[in-house]
């Protein structure tokens, strides 16, 4: 049995079927964890989610921004951006469909000693807290008054956690953290202006998981989403979004052996990898 991590896929379902086949993967022996983006500025979203799908228990995917923004543009909480490539989703006639298994995606998993997240972790939660803040996220994405929810996942603020934060604004930090952050202050503020390598870190600011006493150091931690950032020469920080629909690579990592695989994912076009 093999474990494999697959960082952002955003769409790009013929890197996804070259990387499953370059691996071996068999479902039936073993399992996968996707990082989140799954879906957005890629060819083929309805490709992606029909595979994963397909995969049943022997995949586990986590939401990211693009995940979350598709249900809100779905539902007229956002407009189409210019770069968005989900029209063959939001057409398709089974659209409900994809969008009722999105929803009920992870936001964090702790398996095989690796918290996985999309983005980031705030460096005042532990592993625990980041796994029970998340879940009252997927809680709010699951209910049946789910999109009440949707609306307040923008806005902004927060950007500094405190532990009575009550919703909306709980939830959007929470949601925001774990699927948008880069860069923090040493006390946790959160910036998103910043969306280069954490070599551009603004002046009072690093990349989150260099904060000092960070609750969750001595965790490994894997996570995307920062197709900039390149290597980080650290055993216990996993990234592992190559800039796929950037006209990068599609990269997946044993997780025992730490052995990368990557097939390359030529784009038409290759718009910012900061986007």
């Amino acid at each position: 049995m093999a474990l494999y991590l697959i960082g952002d896929i955003q769409g790009c379902d013929d890197a996804l079927e070259r990387l499953l086949s370059e691996i071996a993967f068999s479902p039936s022996r073993d399992t996968l964890y996707v990082l989140g983006d799954l879906v957005n500025r890629g060819p083929n979203n309805v490709g992606v989610l029909q595979r994963l799908m397909q995969l049943e228990h022997s995949a586990h995917c986590l939401l990211g921004n693009h995940d979350l923004h598709l249900l809100a543009v779905a539902h007229g909480v956002r407009a189409l951006q210019a770069q968005d490539t989900t029209h063959d989703i939001l057409h398709h006639p089974q659209r409900d469909a994809w969008l009722d298994w999105l929803r009920h995606q992870h936001m964090a998993l702790f398996a095989h000693d690796v918290l996985m997240v999309h983005a980031g972790v705030l460096p005042s939660w532990t592993v625990q807290r980041t796994l029970s803040l998340a879940s009252e996220v997927e809680q709010a994405l699951r209910s049946s008054d789910w999109l009440d929810f949707l609306p307040t996942m923008y806005g902004g603020p927060p950007h500094v956690w405190h532990d009575d934060l009550q919703a909306p604004q709980r939830l959007r930090m929470i949601l925001n953290a774990l699927t948008r952050l880069r860069f923090c202050s040493a006390s946790g503020e959160m910036d998103f202006s910043v969306k280069e390598s954490a070599e551009h870190a603004p002046e009072g600011l690093m990349p989150w998981f260099d904060v000092p006493q960070r609750q969750t150091a001595g965790h490994t931690i894997a996570f995307g989403h920062w197709s900039t950032l390149k290597d980080t020469h650290r055993s216990d920080v996993i990234c592992l979004d190559d800039g796929c629909v950037w006209g990068g690579c599609l990269t997946a990592m044993q997780l025992d052996s730490r052995e990368r695989v990557s097939v390359k994912c030529p784009q038409a076009q290759a718009p910012s990898p900061t986007a």
